[in-house]
């Protein structure tokens, strides 16, 4: 099929390469013509594994192209995907500006049958305002399907877990354009879940609040395991043993972040409120994320005692591995932390730098893991990079005026640290 995809961001970009990787023709729509450009002239705008040479494949292949013009993408596309950003507004409700507007600028081009996929994450009942907005602003009156079509893609494993997801949720309010959905889902093999639009758009946002609050449960555990010696890693692997509970976001950490779990949540709560219901449970899932920033940077504060004039080593700026994102980045937001109490930073990050050089000021950049260390007070491991794990210790510990470790990842075990003379401070794992 003939598919347009608005928006190059994580989710369109993704979502549109891996069309053109399954055998449709794709065109990829921005306005950000600096975007469309550099693009075009082959390079992309985000890290994300395996995504460049996927889209080199398929622009060689003539699948996959791009174009800063929504009026020649509707022409062109049978099924036109809305993957735009929905951020947060200061209340926790999402702006839906950039979806209306691109609703808007889809009507007013439209003069034939199309079917419009929604790929952002919205509140529920957004598809009824689409439907609203485009039979206003079509001048043309022609007819067209909007479809709620969720994504669950992870930033560093987008492209596996879109060629190989756990279910393929379609949401409509007529059976009419269920077929060609099913159809461009073809090659891939999961479950399909036909729904009503307004479940569709529902399931997106009850399932990253839920691991949400997964990963809260976990880290209000490991504040009871510090309190009593216990190994949360070792509770979290009794737990996971069981199959109606499972492993997976069972990691103690500094908390969540990223661009969809805390903005996910926020807005899950709003919508309730909205619908007259007090999202209680979640306002706590909140509180324990934030707490456990609060209570990792205690760690560092009563080991070191004073932060003014320390220099501190931060390993990590991503707000997790195998992606350069740094929104609501819990590693972004320890280093403002440390520099707000006095310390000097000297961080790295093997993807994330870039990115990070333009919210942190009057901070060392250093390109060597290794070399973050040197003279530094204390080390903080912040993101769960794979290659930290394979850190030169004893290079480290040389390096640091004090041989003292803060890990917000658990990524290195307490027992070698010690024999190896740190100081290690880590979460949930009988020290406090």
């Amino acid at each position: 099929m003939n598919i347009t995809m608005i928006g190059t961001g994580y989710v369109g970009l993704v979502t549109g390469t891996c069309f053109a990787e399954i055998g449709h023709q794709v065109i990829c729509v921005d306005n950000d013509v600096a975007k469309v450009q550099l693009l075009q002239s082959g390079g992309i705008p985000i890290f994300e594994p395996g995504l460049k040479e996927l889209v080199a494949k398929n622009v060689a292949a003539g699948r996959l192209s791009f174009s800063d013009s929504i009026a020649e993408g509707v022409e062109k596309g049978e099924a036109i995907f809305i993957g735009v950003s929905t951020p947060p507004l200061p209340d926790g409700a999402v702006d839906l500006s950039f979806i209306e507007k691109v609703a808007r600028e889809i009507a007013a081009h439209m003069r034939s049958y199309k079917i419009i996929v929604d790929k952002s994450t919205v509140p529920v009942k957004t598809g009824d305002k689409m439907v609203e907005t485009i039979k206003r602003y079509c001048k043309a009156h022609a007819e067209f399907d909007v479809v709620s079509n969720p994504e669950f893609l992870r930033e560093g494993s987008a492209v596996a877990d879109f060629l190989k997801p756990d279910r393929i949720v379609i949401g409509v309010r007529s059976p009419r354009p269920v077929p060609a959905m099913k159809e461009i889902y073809g090659a891939i093999s999961a479950p399909i879940i036909v729904t009503d639009i307004n479940s569709a758009e529902l399931i997106k946002h009850a399932s990253n609040s839920f691991l949400a609050l997964k990963i809260s449960y976990i880290n209000a555990i490991s504040a009871v395991c510090e309190a009593t010696g216990a190994n949360v890693q070792e509770v979290a692997a009794g737990m996971g043993m069981d199959e109606r509970i499972g492993r997976k976001f069972l990691d103690a950490s500094l908390g969540f972040g990223g661009s969809c779990f805390p903005k996910d949540l926020s807005a899950f709560i709003k919508i309730s409120e909205q619908v007259g219901y007090s999202f209680d449970l979640l306002k706590e899932v909140q509180k324990i994320n934030s707490c456990q920033m609060e209570r990792f940077l205690k760690k560092i504060s009563d080991t070191l005692w004073v932060l003014k004039d320390k220099t501190i080593g931060v390993l990590g700026l991503a707000f997790k591995q195998n992606t350069d994102d740094i929104r609501m980045s819990p590693a972004i937001a320890l280093c403002q932390r440390l520099q707000k109490d006095g310390a000097q930073l000297r961080v790295h990050d093997p993807q994330a730098m870039p990115k990070a050089r333009a919210v942190l000021k009057d901070v060392t950049f250093v390109e060597e893991m290794n070399d973050v260390a040197l003279g530094c007070d204390a080390l903080v491991v912040a993101t769960e990079w794979e290659q930290f794990k394979s850190l030169d210790l004893e290079r480290v510990r040389a390096s640091l005026s004090h041989p003292i470790l803060f890990d917000g990842r658990n990524l290195f075990d307490p027992s070698e640290m010690e024999k190896l003379g740190f100081v290690y401070k880590s979460i949930g794992r009988g020290q406090s």
